[in-house]
């Protein structure tokens, strides 16, 4: 590999940033050394897609020769307004550490180049204690209360933990033994308020290198706290899709685009030397166009050469790109998905009902209200006034006997197929009537739209039998809906989040569907296609 100038290092570390303080300290050190930095995550609210523009920057600190260190700041995130307890704090830490290397193996970092640490390794050590009340002796209640403006939460009567937090993460410089800390621009002043407040303890100031905040995909800052804001690091390409769509993406607008920042942050910067992004078109709109540069994506959209969908569509694609290794990583590892579940659970349900026995106070984001089970077909016939209907008699192990239940299944699986065929079936919808005979469920199919229309009905495991329960991973613990209530949309809800993923595993938003002996559910054929 050939060697890079102190320039070319220089060009690297800070491409895309938004401001650093410190420049003539970093050419300096660039021209006799490689430069030591930390980036510091405090490990509170789910990672997401926006953790892709500090570990694409990473990437370049890397191939500058930097010396990176990420810190794991489980200390910092307890005294963070007290969000999350110990143990849970623990739980998530572990979470951070496999999803952040996940990601840097995602995009090709090698992990051997960094170092991990947690803050408790040393922030509860004498000696780090002890520079705590030294700075505590000189640092005034304003400039603490000033310096966490934009990081710790404010409120009328804050917490001296929340006053704490700005001069830790400054003395984490000192300890960690870097020449420089790398955060957003959200950080500068705590940067800043370093800068003034170190030298007083006879420690040297630092460098500050800071990223911009791009925007979330509703066009404010991207945050773990607003749903719609943001894109799970393990969302299934439905649920990226589907975010994806609602992003706000003004025809022509180029401020506060999440979508184009996404763009010039992440994708344009982890692009292959002889890589050009492209976006997606058909023939009448012009066909496929595309480009080198970001500032040439960014000046055609402004004249609105390109059409916001079609941007979407381009960074949809590059999304799942980064996307792919870490869900397939988090699916094949049953230790990583029951990590991500502990460490981020589900909102917990009441127990209280109503007299719909239907829990009080529901999510409607709560899979565990659907009631899905395997079911036997007994007995099929075509219907008498449909020629694309089958009326089927179906086991599901209940003492009233086989349920009827209608599905549109004629085009797509021969009669003597479905005799004695073990199914999945949704058994909590209300019953409908198709064609004059009344429905009591739906048959759950891998399904997808096209020129060629397929249609695959799911499949239990060889050793199901009628009647047992479909769980979701994560969610094994619910209660079901006796009925869905039509009017709330449930299932129509839910089930933009049910896949058959790459593996042609059924799944809810990355989590899998097994019966009680833990079996999959698969499709024949059909894979990254909606389940209905």
């Amino acid at each position: 590999m050939t060697q890079l100038t102190a320039e070319e290092k220089h060009h690297l570390i800070t491409r895309n940033l938004a401001e650093w303080l410190g420049d003539e300290k970093l050419k300096s050190i660039l021209k006799d050394r490689d430069l030591k930095l930390y980036w510091g995550t405090a490990t509170t609210g789910k990672p997401h897609i926006g953790y892709f523009t500090p570990v694409s920057k990473i990437a370049d600190f890397l191939k500058a020769g930097v010396e990176v260190t990420i810190l794991f700041a489980d200390l910092h995130a307890y005294l963070d307004n007290m969000k999350a307890p110990w143990d849970l704090l623990a739980l998530r830490t572990q979470y951070y550490e496999a999803v952040i290397k996940s990601m840097l193996k995602s995009i090709g970092v090698p992990l051997d180049k960094l170092k991990f640490v947690k803050g408790t390794d040393y922030q509860l050590s004498k000696e780090y204690t002890l520079d705590v009340y030294r700075l505590s002796s000189v640092i005034t209640e304003h400039d603490a209360k000033k310096a966490g403006a934009e990081v710790v939460k404010q409120v009328a009567n804050p917490l001296l933990s929340g006053l704490l937090y700005p001069g830790l993460q400054a003395l984490d410089e000192q300890y960690l033994g870097v020449d420089a800390q790398f955060g957003g621009v959200d950080q500068r002043k705590i940067f800043t308020f370093a800068e003034k407040y170190l030298p007083m303890l006879g420690f040297e100031k630092r460098i500050h290198l800071m990223n911009p905040m791009i925007p979330g995909l509703a066009g404010a800052k991207m945050s773990s706290s607003e749903e719609d804001s943001k894109i799970d690091l393990l969302d299934n390409a439905s649920a990226v899709k589907k975010k994806l769509k609602k992003a706000f993406c003004e025809p022509g607008n180029i401020v506060d685009n999440g979508i184009l920042a996404f763009s010039k942050h992440v994708i344009f910067p982890l692009m292959k030397a002889d890589e050009k992004y492209l976006v997606p078109r058909p023939a009448e709109f012009g066909g496929d166009i595309y480009f080198e540069k970001y500032e040439d994506l960014e000046a055609s959209f402004a004249k609105e050469e390109i059409h916001p969908g079609d941007l979407k569509a381009a960074v949809e694609y590059y999304i799942n790109r980064l996307l792919d290794p870490i869900r397939k990583e988090f699916e094949s590892d049953s230790n990583l998905k029951s990590l991500s579940n502990k460490a981020y659970p589900p909102p917990g349900k009441e127990k209280k009902q109503n007299k719909q026995n239907i829990p009080a106070n529901t999510n409607e984001a709560d899979p565990s209200r659907l009631d899905i089970r395997v079911g036997k077909i007994v007995e099929v016939s075509k219907h008498p006034d449909a020629d694309s209907l089958y009326i089927e008699k179906i086991d599901l192990g209940e003492p009233s006997g086989p349920r009827t239940i209608v599905s549109g299944l004629v085009n797509f699986v021969p009669i003597e197929e479905m005799q004695n065929r073990m199914v999945v079936i949704l058994a909590n919808l209300k019953p409908a009537n198709l064609r004059g005979v009344a429905s009591h469920g739906m048959v759950l199919c891998a399904s997808v739209d096209g020129d060629v229309r397929k249609v695959e009905p799911l499949r239990p495991p060889a050793d199901a039998a009628p009647g047992d329960k479909v769980s979701i991973e994560g969610y094994e613990n619910g209660t079901p809906d006796e009925v869905l209530n039509p009017k709330k949309k449930v299932w129509e809800k839910l089930s933009v989040d049910l896949i058959v993923n790459s593996d042609g595993e059924a799944s809810w938003n990355g989590n899998l569907l097994f019966t009680s002996s833990k079996g999959k559910l698969t499709a024949d054929t059909l894979k990254n296609v909606p389940i209905k």
